[in-house]
């Protein structure tokens, strides 16, 4: 559990430095980021900050959904710092923490399955996080 905690830390310092990034520089990296293969996954995220910020970030943080995007948006969206790292700690930890906790319990057998299904996990996650969206909005 030890490196659990270590590479939430890391992780979230480094989403605390995409935030910045959008945050502080974002009109300087705006031409080189139209140009990689993020710019269509940034735009969605912008427009997701308008109506879901904390949980944009939560959902990035546990899912395959490219994080540093989404703390990049973060940043330009001037999300408030507080939220931003409380989702951050609680995305990426219960994703680290749910993996190392598989990884204690299942071993080795645990992580050839973690390797093949850990992607569509993720994905059946933020399926879960919609619809319960959607039914919470009804």
């Amino acid at each position: 559990m030890w490196f659990a905690l270590l590479t939430t830390l890391a992780s979230v310092a480094g989403g605390l430095l995409g935030y910045l990034i959008g945050y502080f520089a974002f009109d300087a990296i705006e031409p080189w980021l139209r140009e990689t293969r993020y710019w269509a996954a940034y735009e969605q995220a912008v427009a997701w900050f308008d109506t879901w910020g904390f949980w944009a970030i939560f959902v990035a943080g546990f899912s395959p959904i490219p994080y540093k995007v989404f703390t990049i948006a973060g940043g330009v969206a001037s999300m408030a710092l507080a939220p931003f790292v409380l989702a951050s700690l609680v995305g990426r930890g219960a994703r680290f923490f749910l993996v190392a906790g598989l990884m204690a319990w299942g071993g080795e057998r645990m992580e050839a399955v973690l390797h093949r299904y850990v992607d569509r996990l993720g994905w059946a996650t933020v399926a879960v996080v919609v619809v319960g969206a959607l039914i919470y909005s009804l």
